[in-house]
């Protein structure tokens, strides 16, 4: 099969973390736009209702839980997210899968590439290189190569794109001038989110040193989440994420027994998409109630665009800049992760499929 592999771009590099990790988040169109049309090179051809698999772990996997938001909604296809090794049973050649590791060099993705491989499977390698590039040049199996020289979570644009390329022959029509239209959209915004008196500052200033509860309606999950990992990476900070409507049966019971005092510790970040369903929005609006009589603050957050796709991305960029002023509140800087660094180096694990 024929490598798709140009030329691997390094991101610029800025001399501090914080602008350096601003740099990265105002990348964002443009890593979206250009990882669509490279995915889009290479797709394979849609093959009805057979499985689509997506294996990641951490950031990688994150934009393939962002892409299956929109692949649910607007295809017949159905995306599984795997953080794990295992593929799920019953894989057979009819399977498509989408190997997905920035770095490389995640064992559980190397592992689940060697067992896509045994049962056959149409497999694409998704990285910026090490040694899952290797194996696929090996087995001739089609790379998306993306840049290199950047914390992986900032490469979240590049990621989705290319899965979102990768699917387009799923979709009704090409998404080909939908990403070139949401990227310039997007772009346009990026300066008004990084200003100091924006309102992504005014977001983090409202949250300020409380826990984060970062809640979204189900086909937005996958951005709650992104929030969440955004908040915990960059800002140094623990956050937690959960659903709509599921939260009404298992949360709700908690947050009615909260004492204030603890309740005043927490700010409840509430995801709105403008187009969801009347029955999401009287659900939020109960939410409000009781969480504002409990004495928690409350952080609403409206994702303006009607396009589902472009409401996505909007709140990727917004919840980046969000978490990178209150990294600025917290003094720290958003760009090491030394936890995850002492674990790669504490751990020796197994790369090669048994």
């Amino acid at each position: 099969m024929t490598q798709h592999r140009p030329p691997n771009r390094v991101a610029p590099r800025v001399s501090d973390g914080p602008a350096r990790m601003r740099a990265l988040a105002a990348n964002l169109p443009t890593a979206l736009r250009e990882g669509f049309a490279e995915g889009l090179e290479i797709a394979p051809p849609a093959r009805g209702a057979s499985p689509i698999v997506a294996v990641g772990m951490g950031g990688s996997a994150i934009a393939a839980d962002l892409a299956r938001g929109v692949i649910d909604a607007e295809t017949p296809a159905t995306l599984t997210v795997v953080r794990s090794p295992e593929l799920p049973r019953g894989l057979d050649s009819r399977a498509h899968v989408i190997l997905v590791s920035y770095s490389g060099d995640t064992w559980e993705t190397l592992y689940a590439f060697d067992a896509a491989g045994r049962v056959g499977a149409h497999r694409t390698v998704i990285t910026s290189g090490g040694q899952l590039a290797d194996r696929a040049a090996e087995e001739g199996v089609a790379v998306l190569s993306v840049p290199s020289g950047q914390p992986q979570r900032s490469a979240v644009g590049h990621l989705l794109g290319g899965i979102l390329g990768l699917l387009d022959p799923w979709f009704p029509e090409s998404n080909e001038s939908r990403v070139a239209r949401i990227s310039d959209h997007l772009r346009n915004r990026i300066g008004v989110l990084a200003r100091a008196r924006g309102p992504a500052a005014a977001l983090a200033s409202r949250v300020g040193d409380r826990l984060p509860f970062v809640y979204a309606e189900s086909s937005f999950i996958a951005l709650a989440r992104r929030w969440k990992t955004q908040v915990e990476e960059n800002a140094k900070r623990l956050a937690i994420f959960d659903e709509v409507p599921e939260l009404f049966h298992n949360a709700i019971v908690g947050w009615d027994a909260i004492r204030r005092a603890e309740a005043a510790r927490c700010a409840a970040v509430l995801l709105e998409w403008s187009e969801e369903s009347p029955h999401i929005r009287q659900r939020l609006r109960y939410l409000e109630r009781v969480l504002k009589a409990r004495g928690a603050r409350v952080v609403r957050v409206p994702l303006e665009p009607e396009d589902r796709l472009e409401a996505l991305v909007y709140g990727i960029s917004l919840g980046d800049h969000v978490s990178l002023f209150l990294a600025d509140l917290r003094k720290v800087d958003p760009l090491p992760v030394e936890a995850i660094t002492r674990l790669k180096d504490a751990l020796a694990t197994p790369t090669r499929g048994a």
